[in-house]
């Protein structure tokens, strides 16, 4: 058999298999896995793989690791180890606890994130920072703009252009160990309140201004996004007030809850589908006084080192087949029709994740300003190092 030949020769079924699943494993490039099984052949094999191969977002080399910023208990594990398998790329998980801390790592630098969880109301103010990317669509086969709902997906998009697309949306409400407080809690006044009385020393609040300061803001009267010096004033003497009677202020107070260490807390949709899931006596209520409603978005950083892989993931994670695991995994609310089919009926008629819209109206999104106004950073500075 002449060299010509041996090199030349039409692939096998075994080898272009075993080719196949290097590249999967991220162990080869997809030039190389072009190169060695013949363009047309592999045109043919990649048109058949449409949840992978045929997006633009594998079309380089993806690395070998990458690295997202999220949110607490907001991921199902599976989903990145599917991922690994898929492309060779191991997923390094960044929990952060607010979007002013986000905000502070970009802005410093050299954070490592690939792709990034920031919140509908933080968009706007990345964007005019230049701290994250236009995102290209043409990577992003996986995402339908027409089956998301506008209320829940507009702030993505500034000026015409995409930054962002949703992942979720959900609300901030109060988690309730039932066996432990026998005061009813229905607002964020009936909150601070129980806080201070039978819940003393077991209530959690965020460490996050947004809704730390929004809910006290809420329960004496006032917008949740208010910045007035007069109303901050009166919500910081409410804070330090009920401060000695609280078990911690920390966003990620699953574990506490958990352990009966805590018996109340603010508390996000996904958290209280979670604990109410695994432990029914613990309620999760909407304050009827108001609070927030909000959507989280996926971002990527203009100083992300392996942008390939931030989109790979992100068209990974905007596949429904993938996202519905996702959602029925953290709880939290999808923004995509094509999700909602999907979802089976004991998660749709949950009305913890879905609430009706008459408990809705009270509740407000998160404002820009809020994000960078100096008045709430001191505020929040104060009552937590009080």
């Amino acid at each position: 058999m002449t060299k010509w030949y041996r090199e030349n020769a039409p692939i096998t079924a075994d080898k272009l298999a075993d080719e196949l699943m290097r590249l999967k494993r991220g162990s080869v490039t997809r030039r190389h896995f072009l190169g060695v099984t013949g363009l047309g052949l592999a045109t043919a094999v990649l048109a058949r793989q449409p949840g992978l191969f045929n997006s633009a977002a594998f079309a380089g080399d993806l690395g070998t690791q990458m690295s997202i910023a999220t949110w607490p208990n907001y991921h199902d594990p599976a989903t990145f180890e599917a991922f690994t398998a898929a492309t060779g790329v191991a997923v390094e998980v960044n929990v952060f606890g607010s979007n002013e801390e986000m905000l502070a790592k970009l802005q410093a630098g050299g954070t490592g994130w690939d792709l990034f969880v920031p919140t509908n109301y933080t968009i706007s103010t990345y964007v005019k920072l230049g701290l994250i990317d236009e995102l290209d669509m043409s990577k992003l086969p996986n995402y339908d703009p027409s089956t998301e709902n506008p209320r829940f997906t507009n702030e993505g998009i500034v000026d015409g252009k995409t930054y962002a697309v949703p992942k979720n949306w959900g609300t901030t409400g109060i988690a309730v160990n039932s066996s432990k407080i026998k005061t009813p809690v229905t607002s964020w006044k009936e909150f601070f309140d129980v806080a201070m009385a039978e819940a003393d020393g077991r209530a959690m609040v965020h460490d996050y201004q947004l809704t730390t300061i929004g809910n006290a803001l809420v329960s004496l009267g006032y917008s949740f996004n208010s910045v007035k010096p007069d109303e901050l004033a009166k919500a910081e003497e409410l804070l330090i007030k009920v401060k000695p009677h609280l078990y911690a202020i920390n966003s990620d107070y699953q574990p506490s809850m958990r352990a009966t260490d805590a018996w109340m807390t603010m508390c996000w949709t996904n958290d209280g589908a979670q604990l109410n899931r695994d432990m029914p006596e613990i309620q999760f209520v909407l304050g009827k006084d108001g609070g927030e409603i909000w959507s989280d978005f996926y971002a990527i950083p203009k100083s992300a080192a392996n942008k390939a892989a931030g989109y790979a993931l992100l068209n990974y994670l905007m596949t429904p087949e993938n996202a519905v695991k996702e959602h029925i995994a953290n709880g939290a609310p999808t923004t995509d029709s094509r999700v909602l089919k999907l979802l089976p009926a004991d998660v749709t008629s949950n009305k913890i994740v879905y609430p009706d819209e008459a408990a809705l109206t009270p509740l407000e999104f998160g404002a820009a300003v809020t994000l960078t106004d100096p008045g709430r950073a001191e505020l929040m500075a104060r009552f937590k190092s009080a």
